[in-house]
């Protein structure tokens, strides 16, 4: 990256006022802590509910840095600097994105959709990476934030990119889609999650199909809803087990493997190592992006074949009492409900099937409606025990075959004995604010050890807490007891050092 300050100026509608007009960009930074700050750094002064780039402008100044896009010019730092200044930093930092974007020109892949795109993405990157050399969004940089920081990662040795979108209310594809500005996109699904930001399915579905309003191509599952709403001049890729589709697809599970059997100009089968539905769902659309890029059947069977599973929750453990443990604590959505129901099923260890369920939120569903269906698919699924945690679901299932309600994680844990399970599969599946990181670390199995786990990301929670309720003059004292009673005294001296603040107290100058 090597950008004029002079092209700066229009392209995030700013005012520039500084004292090193002719300088060059060679870096973007949201994070004042990141070791990459130079005098090429084009610092973004984000603002937050708990936070505000402005606040560390001063100390960026002290470390080198001389580029700062901000709302409003701090105090006494108007002749240290240049500044742009702005009405909304975010927005700047987008409009910064798209400027960067428009300078290459190479093909772009986009990916959206309710569940799916990061898995999509990283097999995308597997599949292609032989044959060129590819930008894509690192982890989960899906955001308003994530997409122009992913997209400002393009050099001039790539020459495909592949970036994820994830939107949770109206008004924010419009934004990401000229950062992105694809040639061929990809909608997974549409599903249940963040249907609390939008007044509609339909009203979710357009702004989902925004993205894709330039593209060249757009590859899905055939859906009618999806086809209703998408712009004629789009032409489509799309699939289907069972409807008329451009691609037909059976599909033969066997073992730990399912066969695949394409009808598309001409027959072909493949194999992938998955069985579970959303596996074969994801695996099909970047089969068909394959497709679409020329690949051979040769190509396409071969490569397919070495798909890989992408960690990103339902996690496999070991038990007490020769229980497997899978771990889906951190959502509760009726459609990742059936997710893991399937998963559940493809990775089950035991006859007895007990699954430790929140109550279900982002369904779309009226509560009674959503809870019938819930039902359905445990019966279907064929669970022997359902422990129901939560005020919603205590009252919904409590007709339900062998289940067992609790009002929260706390109270099942104080009732449930250890010996309660044995030789079953538990699926533990809740919402992030039941806590049930707790049951599954009362349920798995424990090593005859004991272990001291300084949790350094806790610690700095609590350090950020207290500085959002200080002013930003006042400094802090962080207290470092010597040698840390053996928990670690110089990990937790550098990560608070890491995190700015003032002083470290100790008893004795020596320490």
């Amino acid at each position: 990256m090597s950008i004029r300050i002079q092209d700066i100026i229009p392209a995030i509608d700013s005012q520039f006022m500084g004292i090193h007009p002719d300088m060059e960009i060679d870096n973007v930074s949201i994070d004042s802590r990141s070791l990459q700050n130079n005098a090429g750094t084009l610092f973004f002064a984000l603002t937050g509910q708990n936070h505000d780039g402005h606040r560390y402008i001063n100390k960026l100044i002290g470390d080198g840095v001389v580029n700062f896009v901000v709302n409003a010019i701090p105090i006494h730092t108007e002749s240290k600097a240049n500044f742009f200044v702005v009405d909304n930093t975010l927005t700047a930092l987008q409009q910064f994105g798209a400027y960067y974007r428009r300078l290459f020109h190479f093909p772009v892949i986009a990916i959206t959709g309710s569940s799916g795109k990061t898995i999509v993405k990283e097999w995308l990157n597997y599949l292609l990476s032989p044959d060129y050399n590819i930008i894509r969004s690192p982890k989960s940089y899906n955001s308003q934030v994530g997409v122009p920081l992913s997209v400002i990662g393009i050099n001039g040795k790539h020459n495909l990119g592949i970036f994820e979108a994830g939107i949770s209310t109206m008004g924010e594809m419009e934004k990401l889609e000229p950062i992105i500005n694809p040639d061929t996109g990809i909608l997974t699904n549409i599903g249940t999650a963040h249907d609390e930001g939008f007044e509609s399915r339909e009203q979710k579905i357009k702004e989902k199909l925004k993205l894709f309003k330039n593209a060249k191509l757009l590859i899905f599952q055939k859906n009618a809803e999806v086809e209703a709403l998408l712009d004629p001049a789009v032409k489509t890729l799309t699939w289907s087990f069972d409807a008329e589709a451009d691609v037909h697809i059976t599909s033969a599970p066997s073992g730990s493997t399912t066969r695949l059997y394409i009808s598309y100009k001409s027959d072909f089968e493949i194999t992938i190592p998955f069985t579970d539905a959303a596996s074969i769902e994801n695996a099909i659309n970047c089969l068909l992006l394959l497709l679409s890029f020329g690949y051979s059947h040769e190509v396409i069977s071969e490569r397919m074949a070495g798909l890989y599973p992408v960690e990103m929750r339902l996690q496999v453990k070991n038990g007490i009492n020769n229980c497997t443990i899978i771990d889906d604590s951190y959502s509760s959505d009726f459609q990742s409900l059936k997710i893991a129901l399937d998963f559940l099923e493809q990775h089950k260890t035991h006859q007895k099937k007990t699954i430790i369920l929140s109550d279900v939120f982002q369904s779309g569903f009226e509560t009674d409606v959503l809870y019938e269906k819930v039902a359905k698919l445990l019966s279907d699924h064929r669970i022997s025990q359902v422990i129901g945690i939560g005020e919603t679901i205590g009252r919904q299932l409590a007709d339900f075959p062998n289940f067992f309600p609790y009002k929260t994680t706390t109270a099942f844990l104080a009732h449930y004995k250890a010996g309660a399970f044995d030789n079953e599969t538990i699926l533990v599946k809740g919402a992030r604010s039941f806590r049930f990181d707790e049951i599954v670390v009362f349920l798995e199995e424990k090593t005859h050890e004991t272990v001291l786990e300084i949790n350094l990301n806790a610690i700095l929670h609590n350090l950020n807490f207290y500085k959002a309720k200080l002013r930003a003059e006042t400094k802090i004292m962080v207290m470092v007891k010597a040698f840390g009673y053996g928990s670690g005294s110089y990990e937790i001296a550098k990560a608070l050092s890491h995190q700015k603040v003032d002083y470290l107290g100790v008893a004795f100058a020596d320490e």
